[in-house]
């Protein structure tokens, strides 16, 4: 999804997830776009600060499906043992996250 299609599915009400459905992208009162991981409320903002890059790769970002599904399935699910991607420390995209601020 494209910056421009996230704030759309967003401010017209839909679930847009990242990753993985541990990370939701959502706005908040100040009308920032944010992507929170949300088993730990861990939060970072939706673009590079300016405005203009997402912190992510387009095609990671889906929206979810009616009745609480994902129109994007395939590794899109946290695994039962709650990891998932950016859970560990110093992983892959905890690394690439450090490298956007």
């Amino acid at each position: 999804m494209t910056l421009e299609e996230i704030k759309a599915a967003i401010d017209a009400g839909r679930t847009v997830h990242w990753a993985n459905t541990g990370y939701r992208v959502q706005k908040d009162s100040l009308g920032q776009y944010l992507i929170t991981f949300e088993p730990n409320g861990s939060t970072i903002g939706l673009t590079d600060r300016s405005g203009q890059r997402l912190n992510g790769e387009e095609a990671e970002f889906f929206i979810a499906g009616p009745e609480g599904g994902d129109e994007k399935r395939q590794d899109s699910q946290l695994r039962p043992d709650g990891q998932g991607r950016g859970v560990v420390p110093g992983g892959e995209v905890a690394q690439s996250l450090r490298r956007q601020r």
